[in-house]
């Protein structure tokens, strides 16, 4: 709404659509002339119709429309000065000159990203250091404590922690920048990699609901649903986020119409509680953001505790290697919670 404030992080990349290439930097500006700069997104484009010898197919794992698609792969042949890709067959096959450069594309992509990975430093990692790739949610609550039981069972580990949106932990794991992705799963709203190279462990359950900050006697300053007349102030996530995704079901499958009145925005669930904490409104919060909040009964449900189950969603909480590149600490990290899972604990 007009006025609204709005707290945005940076933009999450594009979703990966399985194990194809998404997420590389550019190189350059986004002038698409002869001669002009080249951008590294042409060589995944290239790269991902090279293999799914479908134009409709690669346009739909890069997430782009057909018509969008095409422009990019013609940007990258006039660059080249070249055609690349032969549109008079189907399934589309690549030309001579595409051939010849297919090898060059996937070479120049490698030293572009093995390029970024020595900048941030991120091949000076120890050989037993894992790093884990986890959305901000997780990171600041279901991580530490998971890591203390892991620890006690496992013995002491080294760890890097790279703290970023779902999309963006995602291509960590997907580019090889990080071990493991420990993240939010739900079935509208999978995580799409391939099962056989990116295999997963289900480490447990959250559910997302409605919290207000506390008035007198500890009740709800807003409660749910709110009327026409008085709309409840609403603290939302960002468009895009995984847990917006998530409220949006929760209100479409509402048991009543929800009159909201949106005040505020952002990807990250700590800054939309902080907000709640202070009164602004109401926003949907992961169980594990408010055990102390609880507690100390700073917050409460926005609704009659009998009527929470229609309120709520409840996400899987995963994690994710990838199989093609997995160090032995990695490895033996891996075995360890696989033989804890099927022990029941």
């Amino acid at each position: 709404m007009p006025g609204a404030a709005d707290a945005r992080s940076p933009g999450p990349r594009r979703s990966l659509g399985g194990r194809l290439y998404a997420g590389t930097p550019r190189i350059g500006t986004a002038r698409r002339v002869a001669g002009g700069p080249m951008e590294a997104k042409w060589l995944e484009d290239f790269l991902c119709v090279a293999e799914t010898r479908s134009f409709s197919r690669a346009a739909a794992i890069r997430h782009l429309t057909q018509s969008a698609f095409s422009r990019r792969i013609r940007a990258l042949e006039a660059w080249l000065g070249a055609e690349l890709i032969d549109r008079s067959t189907y399934p589309a096959r690549l030309t001579p000159a595409g051939e010849l450069f297919l090898t060059e594309a996937a070479d120049m992509l490698r030293r572009i990203q093995d390029s970024r990975a020595l900048v941030r430093g991120e091949r000076a990692s120890s050989a037993n250091t894992v790093q884990f790739a986890v959305p901000h949610t997780l990171a600041l609550t279901f991580f530490p404590g998971w890591l203390t039981d892991v620890v006690r069972g496992f013995g002491p580990i080294a760890t890097r922690l790279v703290a970023a949106n779902v999309h963006d932990a995602v291509v960590d794991l997907v580019e090889g920048h990080s071990d493991l992705l420990l993240c939010y799963h739900h079935t509208h709203h999978p995580i799409e990699l391939d099962t056989e190279r990116f295999p997963m462990q289900e480490l447990g359950t959250e559910a997302i609901l409605p919290y207000s900050a506390t008035g007198r006697g500890g009740a709800p300053r807003f409660r749910l649903p709110g009327t026409r007349e008085a709309p409840v102030p609403y603290l939302a996530y960002s468009p895009g986020a995984f847990l917006g995704r998530m409220v949006e079901s929760v209100l479409q499958a509402a048991p009543e119409h929800c009159w909201l009145d949106r005040r505020y925005q952002t990807d990250m669930a700590e800054a939309l509680k902080v907000m709640t904490l202070e009164g602004h409104g109401v926003a949907w919060l992961p169980d594990s953001a408010v055990v102390r909040e609880l507690r100390d009964r700073q917050l409460a449900l926005a609704v009659r505790p009998s009527a929470a189950p229609r309120w709520r969603a409840e996400m899987a909480i995963r994690l994710y290697r990838d199989a093609e590149h997995t160090r032995p600490v990695v490895a033996a990290l891996w075995d360890f919670l696989e033989c804890e899972a099927r022990r029941g604990r």
